[in-house]
């Protein structure tokens, strides 16, 4: 019988830490995944596979959680030798644009010297362990779409400097000490699990909350930055793939399209029948000190070399995520009862929202913004 490989996930907590999780454990791989410790839970998006494999004291339980910190090399060595991964994922990071400005700081001490203390303890350890490193198209920063991966780096946040920090470190051990260290620069993916403090989340999580009678409008940034939106559930299969490669290299992985954050509300809204300028609204405090004009990914290297291209495009990412945060909110709320072990069909809850919407906004539902009849 082949022994199952095993992968350290760094940040399994996280929207893409759930999904590698879910896409291993179906390669038969023993999953090991690192969270920082917090006084309230932060294992939402992993409790399905906490509850399916509990016992951890099995040393070939196929999924087992433990604490540690990209800021502690200690608690992240003792987890290394513990586990000797075959490969490991570093997903772990302060993820957010905005947020990076107020945390300078912290967010280079996790996102910079967090890759720097795994690398390390992979060399001193001299462990046969191919190493992920989840880098950023933030990392581009003010140079023009498309980017790939001769691209300059030009980045706008201290986040994006973060990531380039950490790019050029694991590219740095990769050519200096032989280590396995690639780089995915992916593109922003979302999905139904992305962090409510994200645009896309946002948007679909405020249209479910206008539908379910919570608020009644919705303030944003900056409508016109592009981005180049993909779902999270096949960027997690590209990470695969990237250290399944033969050698270890970069890649970017992106849609090769881009959008504007005011075409996503356009698309998001018309999925029930309303107009976004009746419901939202725009505001200074939320624009970033330096902004990202257009990101456009590239991805011909990894559709090349890799074989991977995403099949879900902006139009079935934006009915998802509204589909999923409608049905969340109106079951949250009472407004549709709560029925467990129902497969809804896709598209479900939009059609319970838009039934919603007739009868709150009569003045405001009208057939003309429905996604069918919406070009976006």
């Amino acid at each position: 019988m082949t022994k199952s490989k095993v992968a350290l996930i760094t940040g399994v907590g996280g929207q893409d830490g759930s999904y590698l999780s879910e896409f291993l454990l179906s390669k038969n791989y023993l999953v090991r995944g690192i969270v920082r410790r917090a006084s309230f839970p932060n294992t939402k998006r992993i409790d399905h596979l906490l509850h399916k494999h509990s016992n951890d004291s099995d040393p070939n339980c196929p999924f087992i959680l433990k604490y540690a910190d990209l800021t502690d090399a200690h608690s992240v060595r003792d987890i290394i030798e513990q586990y000797r991964p075959d490969e490991i994922y570093n997903l772990a990071a302060q993820s957010h644009v905005g947020i990076s400005f107020a945390n300078a700081e912290s967010t280079i001490n996790i996102n910079a010297l967090g890759p720097l203390r795994i690398l390390e303890t992979l060399r001193q350890m001299k462990l046969n362990c191919r190493f992920y490193q989840a880098s950023s198209s933030e990392m581009f920063g003010v140079s023009p779409p498309p980017q790939n991966e001769q691209t300059p780096f030009r980045p706008q946040s201290p986040y994006g400097i973060s990531k380039v920090a950490a790019f050029h470190m694991t590219r740095l051990y990769r050519e200096a000490y032989g280590l396995f260290a690639s780089n995915g620069i992916l593109f922003n993916h979302e999905s139904p699990r992305r962090g409510l403090n994200f645009v896309t989340r946002k948007i679909t999580r405020g249209i479910s909350e206008i539908a379910a009678g919570l608020r009644t409008q919705l303030i944003l940034g900056n409508l016109e930055a592009k981005r180049d939106w993909g779902f999270s559930g096949e960027y997690v299969q590209a990470m695969w793939m990237i250290l399944q490669h033969d050698k270890p290299d970069d890649f970017v992985i992106a849609t090769q399209e881009t959008h504007t954050v005011r075409e996503f509300l356009q698309l998001a809204f018309s999925l029930l029948g309303l107009n976004y300028l009746d419901f939202v609204a725009t505001s200074d405090r939320h624009q970033r000190p330096a902004e990202v004009p257009a990101l456009l990914g590239d991805a011909t290297k990894a559709r090349t070399l890799l074989g991977w291209s995403p099949s879900v495009k902006f139009r079935e990412l934006t009915t998802m995520m509204l589909d999923a945060d409608l049905k969340e909110v109106l079951q949250e709320q009472g407004v549709i009862p709560i029925e467990r072990d129902i497969v809804y069909p896709e598209g479900y809850f939009i059609e319970k929202g838009r039934e919603i919407i007739k009868k709150k906004f009569p003045d405001k539902y009208n057939e003309a913004h429905t996604v069918e009849r919406t070009s976006v």
